[in-house]
């Protein structure tokens, strides 16, 4: 259902079936890790204009892949990590 290296790639999936008998398919929740669980590779000291899908693609190869920055920062909108210039960001290694 979603690629491999997506956020809800290893997240099951369920059914909801309404009182007039429709299926309706889910993708279930899917909770944070815990940040202290994943082994920190680098910080980084974000600058002005900076977005987190290049700093994704710079130190981990893949722009796609900046919500695991997002995670290992505990935030929702990647935004928040670099709006505030200087800000020291956590770049660290998937929990598996």
């Amino acid at each position: 259902m979603f690629q491999s290296k997506s956020r809800y790639a290893k997240i099951a999936t369920s059914t909801y079936t309404t009182v007039d008998g429709r299926e309706i398919g889910y993708v279930r929740r899917r909770f944070l890790p815990q940040p202290d669980r994943g082994q920190t590779v680098l910080e980084h000291r974000t600058s002005g204009g900076e977005r987190l899908d290049n700093v994704t693609a710079k130190y981990i190869g893949d722009p796609e892949a900046f919500w695991r920055v997002c995670d290992a920062n505990l935030v929702i909108h990647p935004v928040e990590l670099t709006d505030e210039i200087g800000r020291s960001v956590r770049i660290a290694l998937p929990e598996f």
